[in-house]
Order: C-alpha cells, then sequence, then structure tokens
C-alpha cells in the first residue's frame, strides 16, 4: 500500500503541476492580458486617429474651397459696385436714354455727344466677324476630334489647338495688322489699314481652341451606347456625327459658342491693335471702327483729367460691357441648365 500511495502521489503532484503551468500559459494567452490589451488599444488609437485626419482634411478642404467661392463672388460684387459709383458721375450729367439712344460717340470733341451706339455696333461687328470664322470650324475641328480622329492624332491637334489659346492677343493683333490686311487687301483695294474684317476673321482664329475644346467635351459626354445603337441600325459615322452626338450635346454646344462670344465681346489688344480708333456706326467690315474695350484703353492712357464728365465715360462704357458679357454668360449657363441632357 505504501507503494501505491506513492505513485498516487507522484501522478497527482505532476497533473497538479501540468495543470498550473497550462493555466499559466492560458492566461498568457488570455485576451484579458495586459499585452493584448495593449496591443488592441494601439491599433483602435491608430485606426481612430487615421479616421480624425481623413475628417480633419475634408473639412479643411471643404472651408478652403467654401472661402475661395465666397472670395470670387465677392470679387465679382466688388467690380461691379466700383463700375456703378463711379458711373453715377457720368449719368447724373447724362441721361441713361441718351447714353443708349444717341448715334454719335464724341466726349472729347466739340460738339459733345454722349451715344454709346457706334461703339456697341463696332464691338458686335467684330464679335460677329470672329463667330463666322470659330463657329463652323470649332465644331468641325470638335467632331473630328471627338468621332473621326485616331487616339494618335487627337494627341498631336490637341495640343496644337491649346498652344493657339495660350498666345498672347497683342500677337494676334499685330498678326492681323502686319499679316491678314496686306492679304484682304489684295482682294479689296479700298479697305483701310485699320479695318474690322481682319480683326473679326483673327478674333475667330483666337476664339477657336475655346469653342472647339468646349464642343468636344460636350460631345464626349454622350454616352457610347447611342452611337453603337445606331451603328447596329447601319447608320455610317456621318449620320451619327450630325444625326445622333450633336442633337444629344446641343445643349453643350450652344454653351460653348455663348462663352465664345463672350470672349469675343471683351478682348482688347486685339481690336485696339487692328480695329482702329475711329467709333463709327456702320456695317461695314472693311470700315475703321472702335470697340468699347479699344475706347476705354484709349481714354485711360490719355490726359484727360480724373473725376471729369469725359473720364467718366470710361466707368459707363466698362459697366454696360460687364452687363452684356453678364447677360451672354447667364444665358448659357440657363442653356445648359434648361436643355442639357442627363444620361444614366
Amino acid at each position: 500500500m505504501p507503494g501505491r500511495r506513492s505513485h498516487f502521489s507522484l501522478r497527482s503532484a505532476r497533473e497538479v503541476k501540468r495543470g498550473n503551468v497550462s493555466s499559466g500559459s492560458a492566461a498568457q494567452s488570455s485576451p484579458e492580458s495586459p499585452s493584448n490589451v495593449l496591443k488592441s488599444a494601439g491599433s483602435e488609437y491608430r485606426a481612430l486617429f487615421k479616421r480624425n485626419k481623413r475628417t480633419w482634411e475634408g473639412t479643411l478642404v471643404h472651408h478652403l474651397v467654401f472661402v475661395c467661392a465666397i472670395l470670387s463672388i465677392l470679387t465679382t460684387v466688388a467690380i461691379l459696385l466700383s463700375l456703378v459709383i463711379q458711373s453715377w458721375g457720368f449719368f447724373s450729367q447724362v441721361p441713361v436714354w441718351e447714353f443708349l439712344g444717341e448715334a454719335r460717340w464724341s466726349p472729347i470733341l466739340k460738339p459733345r455727344s454722349y451715344g454709346v451706339l457706334p461703339l456697341v455696333a463696332g464691338t458686335m461687328l467684330v464679335t460677329f466677324l470672329g463667330a463666322a470664322v470659330a463657329i463652323p470650324v470649332g465644331l468641325a475641328a470638335a467632331t473630328y476630334l471627338s468621332e473621326y480622329a485616331h487616339d494618335k492624332v487627337r494627341r498631336v491637334i490637341k495640343p496644337i489647338l491649346e498652344v493657339l489659346a495660350g498666345i498672347p492677343t497683342v500677337v494676334y493683333g499685330y498678326f492681323a495688322l502686319t499679316f491678314v490686311t496686306p492679304q484682304l487687301q489684295r482682294i479689296f483695294p479700298d479697305m483701310l489699314v485699320f479695318n474690322a474684317l481682319s480683326a473679326g476673321l483673327v478674333m475667330g482664329i483666337m476664339i477657336l481652341p475655346m469653342v472647339s475644346s468646349l464642343s468636344e467635351d460636350a460631345m464626349l459626354a454622350v454616352p457610347n451606347s447611342l452611337r453603337q445603337a445606331a451603328y447596329a441600325l447601319g447608320a455610317t459615322r456621318f449620320e451619327v456625327s450630325t444625326k445622333i452626338v450633336i442633337p444629344a450635346a446641343l445643349s453643350g454646344i450652344m454653351a460653348a459658342f455663348i462663352i465664345g462670344l463672350s470672349r469675343a465681346i471683351g478682348e482688347t489688344m486685339l481690336v485696339t491693335i487692328a480695329a482702329g480708333a475711329t467709333p463709327k456706326l456702320t456695317i461695314n467690315p472693311l470700315e475703321s471702327i472702335q470697340t468699347m474695350t479699344a475706347y476705354i484703353v484709349q481714354l485711360s492712357l490719355g490726359e484727360t483729367p480724373h473725376g471729369s464728365l469725359e473720364f467718366n465715360t470710361i466707368f459707363a462704357v466698362g459697366l454696360l460691357l460687364f452687363l452684356m458679357t453678364l447677360v451672354m454668360n447667364v444665358m448659357g449657363y440657363a442653356i445648359v441648365r434648361r436643355w442639357g441632357l442627363k444620361y444614366e
């Protein structure tokens, strides 16, 4: 019996020892152990820090964008208020109906007259001549790049159009004066050196990249499924371009035209150099004219006393020019909102 007791005691001791070891290892590997708690807390802290960082960055970007938008609005309002305040000195002496209705503009030389129609007519004449070039050529270029051109060809033509958009307008002005005008005088011998035709043609070349780029973006927004459906019905590429893509993108194309025209209305250096400085109510493109922007430049660089009625005319003309471009931009935005097609 003593031998059996000792054997039992030895086995019990071994089991107790084994139990202690296993319980100790279980305690070490238990989720409630201090090391695991620290690791879990560290990972949760890092995840929380990343989430807070993303939230903080998103909030910062949101506020920066909001501030930039407010600054742009305030800048526009400040420009408008400045023009209105400065123009008040002019309209307090010259009635609005005389300013908008008279057909003679001579604020410096006697007999003085303050009818802005010659400046508006010159601006519109150059703008429409530029539109006659930019709209058909720009639409054709956009259609080719969107529907016909290979990717390699598009990668070559697109940068060329962007380079045209980056050329300074003073270069366009001297190009119209020294190259385009002599070539046109061979066709029209009676054409003056400073004329509306050369300025309008080069104006069309200048706004061509804007018209073509915006029109192409509108065409690329048309879903490819419409093209594939037309091809499945046996339509040619020309029919798809003219009867499917262009009608579907018409609102964006019209907005591109209007934005290009508003850009032409506000152009300064080109028309100042090439079109002349003769305010004349005419629709003859072979004659010299003066645009609204050219008049502002001419009088600003002169010796007209600040605060005089003659000097305040530039603010009245600038206010009218601002309102004209604003109306055209609003028209472009309204066309996109009203007739723009949304595809899902």
